[in-house]
């Protein structure tokens, strides 16, 4: 290693590669990118200070320019909407007839206790709905 001091600056970019493949947050994989820098600055002879510094100087490069880029890329989209949030705009059957005081529907798969959004509406059995809200274990429904 004496001889070769790029060997140990390799091994280390390999290690920070590898731990990028668990942790999928671009960083490890920008420094390891750095450490590969250092690696090559060491491999042509330059000494350990100055690989070092090729390494940090690399690094801090890449995560400022590159992985803001990346993250946005392959991170962002809709955010994932889960639990009641998940139902409301989805679709229904009313089972046994909907008023402004009861009534159940098909939802999901599932059968939840509904009401009508309009106060006056009687919606049949049979007829598909739409949630517009989700009030406690309540489904506010209205015709399709």
């Amino acid at each position: 290693m004496q001889n070769n001091p790029w060997v140990g600056w390799a091994g280390a970019g390999v290690l920070l590669a590898a731990a990028e493949l668990i942790s999928m947050d671009f960083v490890l994989v920008m420094l390891a990118l750095g450490v590969f820098g250092g690696a090559l600055g060491a491999a042509a002879g330059l000494p350990f200070v100055l690989s070092l510094l090729v390494s940090i100087v690399i690094s801090v490069g890449l995560l400022g320019v590159l992985r803001p880029n990346l993250v946005a890329r392959f991170h962002g989209g809709p955010e994932l909407v889960t639990g009641h949030a998940a139902l409301v705009g989805g679709t229904a059957v009313v089972l046994d007839e909907v008023t402004d005081m009861a009534g159940t529907v098909r939802l999901s798969g599932e059968i939840w206790t509904a009401r009508a959004y309009d106060p006056h509406e009687r919606i049949e059995p049979g007829t598909k709905v739409r949630v517009f809200e989700i009030d406690g274990a309540t489904a506010v429904v209205h015709p399709d």
